[in-house]
């Protein structure tokens, strides 16, 4: 069972920040933008905690349903930041990829391997989803803007293409290289903390860098061919 953390003992783990603010106000440096951001992230968690707490209680599919339209409609806006042309255009084919490739690992995950009963259980699908839909978006995110970048220097969109597509992959093929001998992934940490047996949480953290690679290379993919259509309209 994970160990709970009073107030005070959180008060204690705010220390290091704490001397980090310190020191960035004794080099003359931006430490009120640190203090703003430390502030921000402490609102924003709590507000998501009473939110999560709020959702994991209810038992209405439909408000599972609309959080997830919620989390794919948002994060295809987001996929697009720093695309300035045709962005509004743009934002069908994000929101495409994303659904579809995002959409779909989450189902075959979480209906064909967990088995989650009822399908909308929302402290299994509402994470599972964040993780999908955030790692999807950062993908497509990349492939955008180099495919953007590059379709002026090259000759043909299939050039732009594959280096966008190269380029897209290389967090998530840099990260299933690192896992498990650079770093311990935060789900796996978690798990271990709250007394799961390692060997289980490495499943579990297996299935979640399967579908993480699998979600965001099959978005990143439908967001690529579905370009080849603007191609065709200039």
């Amino acid at each position: 069972m994970i160990l709970e953390i009073s107030l005070f003992q959180l008060a204690i783990a705010f220390i290091p920040a704490l001397v980090a603010i310190i020191i960035l106000w004794l080099w003359s440096q931006n430490y009120k933008s640190a203090i703003h951001a430390v502030i921000r992230m402490s609102l924003q968690l709590l507000m998501v905690g009473y939110f999560l707490n709020y959702l994991f209680s209810s038992d209405n599919s439909w408000i599972i349903v609309l959080v997830l339209s919620i989390m794919i409609i948002v994060s295809s806006w987001i996929a697009l930041h720093g695309i300035t042309e045709h962005r509004v255009a743009l934002y069908q084919y994000t929101f495409i990829a994303i659904l579809f490739g995002g959409g779909s690992t989450l189902i075959l995950v979480t209906q064909g391997v967990l088995a989650i009963d009822p399908w909308y259980a929302p402290h299994y699908i509402i994470p599972m989803a964040g993780m999908i839909f955030s790692s999807s978006m950062t993908s497509v995110s990349l492939a955008a803007e180099r495919y953007f970048a590059e379709r002026p220097r090259v000759a043909t969109y299939l050039e732009a293409r594959n280096i966008a597509f190269q380029a897209s992959m290389i967090p998530i093929i840099n990260t299933l290289f690192a896992v498990g001998i650079v770093s311990l992934p935060g789900m796996m940490t978690g798990q271990i903390l709250s007394g799961v047996s390692p060997l289980i949480a490495v499943r579990y953290q297996m299935m979640v860098m399967s579908m993480i690679f699998g979600a965001s290379t099959i978005a990143v993919i439908i967001f690529l061919i579905l370009l080849k259509h603007l191609e065709n309209k200039k």
